[in-house]
């Protein structure tokens, strides 16, 4: 009963890569709908609608991988790994933005895990993140996957090791477990009833 009702709450959410040209509006309007407060965390600033309009545009084309959570259909947070060849540095970077309607559920920590898991089957040794120095909650996850941060000009800065970093070691978060456990419920109750009609003869021929 109890999984049941889980399922029916997140029976509707995903975490899955965006196709870079194809879903570029996606990410665009998930970036729109954060509040100033959390368009302030992400970009370190308030930034326009016009501003990003073209980041997102820019992450379409030069090959950023963008790792969304949906929910019925839409995006309501995203990792973005940056690749190397953007950066001054020649280090790949990561960058998170989570918005409210989806937050305390552990959205950020399933698409933490999931852009480490991306970035080291690409073949990186360490990323780096930045993060606004107002953004405990950033500063807090960047913490706990092993970022050393450093505070400097009203940002901190840090980097993961990929190569000490095994994500296995990470025990997975409530709401990923518990998003496993409801797509499953899900899926059985769906070929439950199923079943049930096509006994009942109430399902039409294929």
């Amino acid at each position: 009963m109890y999984l049941t009702v889980i399922a029916a709450a997140l029976a509707n959410s995903s975490v899955r890569t965006l196709s870079q040209q194809e879903e570029l509006p996606l990410l665009r309007d998930h970036l729109l709908r954060l509040d100033r407060t959390s368009r302030h965390d992400r970009f370190h600033g308030f930034m326009d609608d016009s501003f990003i309009e073209r980041y997102a545009e820019k992450c379409a084309n030069d090959g950023t991988t963008v790792i969304a959570f949906f929910e019925n259909g839409e995006v309501r947070g995203a990792a973005e790994l940056h690749p190397p060849d953007q950066s001054p540095d020649s280090l790949p970077e990561i960058a998170f933005s989570v918005e409210a309607s989806v937050r305390r559920r552990g959205v950020g920590s399933i698409l933490f895990r999931k852009v480490i898991t991306e970035a080291r089957a690409k073949g990186y040794k360490s990323l780096r993140i930045t993060t606004g120095s107002q953004n405990q909650a950033m500063r807090a996850l960047a913490s706990k996957f092993g970022a050393n941060l450093v505070f400097r000009h009203g940002e901190s800065t840090g980097t993961i090791d990929l190569t000490q970093h095994n994500v296995a070691d990470i025990t997975p978060t409530w709401a990923d477990n518990t998003v496993d456990a409801a797509r499953a419920v899900a899926n059985f109750n769906r070929a439950y009833w199923k079943m049930l009609l096509r006994v009942s003869g109430w399902s039409r021929a294929a």
